[in-house]
Order: C-alpha cells, then structure tokens, then sequence
C-alpha cells in the first residue's frame, strides 16, 4: 500500500514538473516570437535608435517629429515611463516628419547619434521647440529662416564636431531613412504624431493611462 502511494506521489511530482516545464517553455517561445515578429515588421529597423535592454519583455515603439508640440509635451511622461518600467520597457524611436522643419531636425538628430549624443539632441530639441518649431494656428508673420543655425548651435552647446554634422546633412545622409520611417510609418496606419505601439499593438486612445495599461497588459502575458 505504501508502495502506491509512494508511486501514486511521484507520478504527481512528475506531472508538475512536467507542466512547470511546458508553461516556461510556451512563455519562453511567445517572448521570442513577439521578439522575432518585430524584428522583421515595418515596426523596428536594425538601425532605428533605442533606449532600453534589447532584451526587454516589452518594445515601446514611437512614431514622433521633433517638431510635434504633442510629443513635445508628451517626451517627459515616456521618459517616466522608462524609468518605472526599468529593464521592462525598450524604447524604439521612428521618424514621421510632418512638420516644415522636422526632417532637418531629425536628420541633425541622427548626425548627433553619430557622435554618441542621439537622446541629448532630440531632448534639447524637444525643450527648445518654441524657438526654431512651428507653432500650430499661427501664421507666419516673417519670412519663414532655416532653423539650420540654432541646431548647428545646440550641437556646439553638446560639445559635438559641428563640421562633421554640418557635412553628413549637407549630403542628405539621413534622407533614405527619414523616407523609410515614414513609408513604414504609412503602412502601419500612422497619420499622427505621437503614435505608439506596444509589442506591435497600436494605442488606441492617447493617455498616459492607456499606454501604462497596454504595458502592464503585454507584461502579464
């Protein structure tokens, strides 16, 4: 009698395990699925900037321009984001470039990246929006002046070779893949900035909640 139960008691042990075992494994292969599937999606390039673990379970991806006012207002909320969602959330940044000056700034932006300043330039661009952006619902009064000069400056304030930027966007260097961000941009549905995807699920609504709860969401999976 002892026996069977001893038998019965190991059959169970082993039928746990078993399952421990097929529900790690099934975790393991959707995280690389999801990994593998954005990877090859018009949602993440290999050369598109990201901040964050590559290996992080969640894949932020945002669709902004520089000369957006709401990713402006929005860029300290995701920052937060990142920062409570530490080694769970990786950042991924494309271009929709909208706006009459964004391609040079986010050209000026990837010319900045070069020299290992990417994040320092698009936040001291974001912050400094209101002196080179257009305004929305305000007419130009002026004739409208390339912004060119006050990026050149922000990049001297970062202490970054000025000539070295200067030449890589005289050459149009970034303009391929400005053109390939908003091409996978389009094919995605996006006709606004900022736009968000969470492990390739679009955000519905734009709130900070909606983001936090998609997170959350694809983190409990």
């Amino acid at each position: 009698m002892r026996k069977e139960i001893k038998i019965l008691v190991l059959i169970g042990v082993a039928i746990v395990i078993a399952a421990m075992i097929g529900a790690r494994y099934y975790q393991d292969s959707l995280q690389s699925e999801r990994k593998s599937t954005a990877a090859n999606s018009p949602l993440v390039r290999p050369d598109s900037a990201s901040l964050g673990l590559a290996n992080a379970p969640v894949t932020l991806v945002e669709f902004l321009d520089p000369e957006c006012e709401s990713c402006r207002a929005f860029y300290p909320t995701v920052k937060q984001i990142l920062k409570d969602y530490d080694g769970k959330v990786r950042l991924v940044v494309r271009y929709m470039t909208f706006h009459q000056n964004s391609a040079l700034a986010a050209s000026f932006t990837e010319a900045a990246g070069e020299q290992g300043k990417y994040w320092e330039m698009l936040e001291t661009l974001f912050r400094r929006q209101p002196e080179w952006g257009e305004r929305h619902g305000e007419p130009h009064t002026t004739p409208i002046v390339s912004p060119a000069p006050l990026f050149e400056k922000y990049a001297m304030d970062l202490g970054l070779d000025v000539d070295k930027i200067k030449s890589a966007v005289a050459q149009n260097r970034y303009a391929a893949k400005l053109e390939r961000d908003r091409s996978d941009g389009q094919s995605l549905g996006v006709t606004q900035t900022p736009t968000f995807f969470v492990n390739g699920r679009r955000l519905a609504r734009f709130s900070e909640q909606d983001l936090r709860s998609l997170i959350d969401e694809e983190l409990g999976k």
